[in-house]
């Protein structure tokens, strides 16, 4: 009995490994067929631009974040305390003043000047913050902090003060990297956080030195995410993070962190009337600066990927006057610039007047193309073709844009350039 037991166990066991066998051969065998088929695609020339059905997978939403216990800490303090004075703990002597020195000038009527300082002395003329970045001596900050800086005093949590110099700047990001010897100093860098990872609504905090008073921590939630910040002429930050946290004068160049210390921002603007916090701050977000920074570090430069178009979100408002489904959804583009990868590829801009009763809403010219996907990331506005570029994206790659053109879906591939000093028109 015991054998025929054994022998029904033995068959049970082989027709299961089977099974499981057969399983693993037919995900191996389609696995070989989508590998197949992706990768003939990709030997043949790319023909020119073609009416095609196209599918457009959604993009996958991030992992849910599971939001974190909170427990009382020890000695009575309450949960945000506690949350405040550790990032102030951990990341204060991470966080610098950031001073920026030039030559005096300084002359009395008469023509003389004070006594005990020259013309050619250097004295602080402008001030920010900034952060460690690592122990090589190297501090991040604003563009508009140091721009056109003759020299930059870097003083820490410590006390102890060092003259940096300016090694990168970046005005499109409004972002720069400067350098200290690192010999004699404590460098504390930072830890970068994930904007995977950040809600609205969730506790932030920034270190800076607002008005020059140094080693200022504020809190407060992130108001929005997605927020486009202007740069120089017409181009934008993409992706920025806006909070409430008390933001002023100063505080520029100074981290934003999330409730483990780490840096999910860079501070940068605010918008008030009277240049001091309204309750309305912007910083650039970590997924630029992790991109920048280490070119930055690297060459002194960053190139930004750049197309070469000008337009909107397309609304349903519009659908009508620009004659396409009112269920579209994309960037539409209403100017393609000229001698720019866009023009090159065969891009559309509008081409004859909308008639639009809502110029501020809706294009004043139609026939323009409609982007709706780019390589196969789903663009339902303006900013999500920015966003991918600048997060995924160099000078020099081919994207594929999914674009509605007379009625129908039409690949293109672009080439990207860098994205040139000035406009041309």
């Amino acid at each position: 009995m015991a054998k025929a037991g054994n022998r029904r166990l033995l068959w049970i066991l082989g027709g299961m490994a089977a099974l499981v066998l057969g399983g693993c051969t037919l995900a191996f065998l389609a696995a070989v067929a989508l590998f197949t088929l992706r990768d003939s695609g990709g030997v043949t020339a790319a023909p020119p631009p073609q009416a095609i059905p196209v599918v457009v997978t959604p993009r996958p939403l991030p992992t849910p974040v599971p939001p974190p216990v909170v427990q009382p800490p020890l000695q009575g303090m309450d949960y945000e305390t506690a949350a405040l004075v550790s990032i102030y703990e951990q990341v204060n002597p991470s966080v610098v003043n950031v001073t920026v020195l030039g030559h005096s000038g300084l002359t009395f009527p008469d023509g003389s000047t004070p006594e005990g300082l020259g013309p050619e002395d250097f004295l602080p003329i402008s001030s920010g913050s900034g952060f460690v970045w690592d122990t090589q001596g190297h501090i991040v900050t604003n563009n508009h902090v140091v721009e056109g800086a003759e020299e930059v005093q870097v003083t820490f949590s410590d006390g102890t003060v060092a003259i940096a110099e300016v090694i990168g700047t970046d005005v499109d990001s409004d972002l720069a990297v400067l350098r200290i010897d690192p010999e004699g100093y404590n460098l504390v860098p930072v830890r970068l956080g994930r904007l995977e990872d950040v809600r609205v609504g969730m506790r932030v905090a920034a270190i800076g030195n607002p008005f020059g008073l140094a080693g200022t921590l504020t809190s407060g939630i992130v108001s929005a995410l997605g927020r486009s910040i202007p740069a120089r002429d017409r181009f934008s930050i993409p992706d920025s993070i806006q909070t409430d946290a008390a933001i002023n004068p100063g505080n520029s160049g100074g981290p934003l962190l999330n409730e483990r210390g780490e840096v999910i921002g860079v501070n940068a603007q605010i918008r008030s009337e009277v240049r001091s916090n309204s309750g309305v701050g912007f910083a650039i977000p970590v997924t630029i600066v992790e991109r920048v920074v280490p070119a930055l570090i690297e060459q002194g430069y960053y190139e930004h990927s750049y197309i070469g178009v000008s337009g909107g979100t397309l609304s349903p408002i519009c659908a009508d006057d620009l004659g396409v489904p009112k269920e579209l959804r994309g960037a539409v583009i209403a100017e393609v610039l000229p001698n720019t990868p866009a023009s090159r590829a065969g891009l559309r801009g509008g081409s004859e007047p909308s008639g639009t009763h809502y110029p501020s809403i809706c294009p004043d010219m139609r026939g323009g193309d409609v982007i709706v996907a780019i390589n196969d990331y789903p663009v339902t506005k303006f900013d999500d073709l920015l966003v991918y570029l600048q997060r995924y994206t160099s000078p020099g790659d081919t994207v594929t844009l999914t674009v509605w053109r007379d009625g129908e879906q039409v690949l293109i591939d672009v080439v990207l350039a860098a994205r040139p000093t000035s406009i041309e028109r």
